[in-house]
């Protein structure tokens, strides 16, 4: 019965764990970045390869960093810490397209 209970208590936490995996970027940078690194990677790489490489770059980010962080990353108006970038470039790097 224990068990029963347990599981009814945890399935709408196994729900939720989606929505809050995707909650780290702000309202339309991830358009945004996903825009500026397809443009400037289908510049050494085919369309498809770039659209890829960049989608896994943007879920890397997702993955490793808050909303404040990827914030500081993209903006227009603020250079990131070098300290940042690295941990960004380290953390997409797996994501490399292969020529």
């Amino acid at each position: 019965m224990r068990l029963i209970r347990l599981i009814a208590l945890a399935s709408p936490l196994v729900m939720l764990l989606p929505l809050s995996a995707q909650a780290a970027w702000p309202a339309g940078v991830r358009e945004s970045y996903m825009k500026d690194c397809v443009s400037a990677a289908s510049q050494s790489v085919d369309q498809k390869s770039a659209e890829m490489h960049c989608a896994c770059g943007a879920d890397k980010l997702n993955e490793k960093f808050t909303t404040a962080e990827i914030g500081e990353l993209m903006s227009k108006t603020k250079q990131p810490s070098a300290e940042l970038r690295t941990k960004a470039l380290d953390a997409i790097q797996e994501c490399r397209v292969k020529k």
